[in-house]
């Protein structure tokens, strides 16, 4: 196998033990790996699918599954010759396609003894704490029992405003969700190339490091069938945000999925490069929708990034967009670039008031409750 990275000689390209030891793995499926081109459910790909993780659960080994294709199992019950663009036609195609959808994958793992159990999220049940912990326990208590939780977006009631964006995300988030030990992203590629697999002579790349092995590569936005939302861009960025949180990830064609879940040296293998972050600050990078922007002088950039300081008034020079405390907002520089995002403890209206000023005039001026911080560093994460 080619790697362009240089990365032959990994032990990664031979055998992955972090992949094929792997206690709990979470597995996501694009939609156009499912369905035909005209959105029906390819029952074959259901089967082959199903066969592969009752193989690795026959093995003493959970297995959660992030499925997509509710919308796109429902356009042809619905006579839709193409994914709709409108959000209200998109919510009733899930309605349909996801009970379609979950029908199939009940059957095909009965087969091998397995129950099933659908789990829908949106968004929102990752951004608050309780429904967080609500989310988790519920998975935990389905493996316990020796269930495949088979989870989706909730695309029937999701707005552009709580949407995840794609199921890869989704997948990353529910692998730290669920504390899942390696994630496997699945669609109609075989891997991550250095250029478009349909043109040219891209080379598929075998291990990636890190970031900067990919100044160089130019990920597609769309599957190749044009059913799938995300594209090999959405599954890299996924799978920085698991490598980031400690978690080995793979990225490869469904058909390869038995390999993929044995640790063999199949698709692009994404290395660990940081440890788990608490659920707060994991949201807060990659699943949090920011409600506004703080702009920030050039000494309260230092603070928050270099001494990870907390926020205060004074360093605020603009702010912008329609937020109330306790939503997220995005920390710019001077010239409007994210250095931070975090949880703001003042609505949008009082801001302008407080900018340039210190806690204590704030303080003495207003009373006791201004001297708090804008946000607090520990509802703050660098970007």
């Amino acid at each position: 196998m080619h790697d362009p990275a240089g990365h032959d000689a990994s032990p990664h390209t031979t055998g992955r033990p972090d992949i094929a030891g792997s206690p709990r793995t979470v597995v996501k499926i694009g939609s156009s790996s499912l369905t035909t081109r005209n959105g029906e459910v390819d029952d074959a790909r259901i089967a082959a699918l199903t066969d592969a993780i009752a193989a690795r659960t026959g093995t003493g080994h959970q297995v959660l599954l992030v499925s997509s294709g509710a919308i796109a199992t429902g356009m042809a019950p619905l006579g839709l010759r193409k994914r709709p663009k409108d959000l209200a036609t998109q919510q009733a195609a899930a309605s349909v396609g996801q009970g379609l959808l979950i029908a199939r994958y009940t059957q095909a793992f009965n087969k091998h003894g397995l129950g099933v159990g659908q789990v829908l999220l949106t968004a929102d049940d990752l951004m608050r704490r309780a429904h967080y912990r609500n989310a988790q326990r519920t998975l935990e208590r389905l493996l316990e029992l020796g269930i495949i939780p088979v989870i989706n977006e909730n695309d029937t009631v999701a707005t552009d405003e709580i949407r995840f964006g794609d199921n890869d995300r989704l997948a990353a988030l529910v692998a730290h969700v669920s504390r899942a030990s390696a994630l496997i992203l699945l669609s109609d590629v075989d891997g991550l190339y250095d250029g478009d697999p349909r043109k040219g002579d891209a080379q598929r790349i075998a291990v990636v490091n890190g970031p900067k092995d990919l100044e160089s590569v130019k990920a597609g936005k769309n599957g190749a069938s044009g059913l799938g939302r995300g594209g090999m861009s959405t599954k890299v960025d996924s799978a920085l945000i698991a490598t980031s949180a400690g978690i080995p990830t793979v990225v490869t064609s469904a058909s390869d999925a038995r390999q993929a879940l044995a640790g063999e040296p199949t698709g692009t293998y994404f290395v660990p490069t940081g440890i788990r972050p608490s659920t707060r600050h994991l949201w807060l990078a990659h699943a949090a929708v920011a409600r506004g922007t703080l702009k920030l002088d050039d000494g309260a950039v230092e603070a928050i990034t270099l001494r990870r300081a907390s926020l205060l008034p004074a360093g605020i020079t603009a702010a912008t967009g329609t937020f109330e405390a306790g939503d997220p907002v995005d920390l710019t520089d001077e010239t409007g670039k994210p250095v931070a995002r975090g949880l703001v403890n003042y609505d949008a209206k009082e801001i302008p008031s407080l900018m340039g000023r210190s806690t204590r005039w704030l303080s003495s001026k207003l009373g006791p409750e201004y001297e708090r911080e804008v946000v607090h560093r520990d509802d703050l994460v660098i970007l």
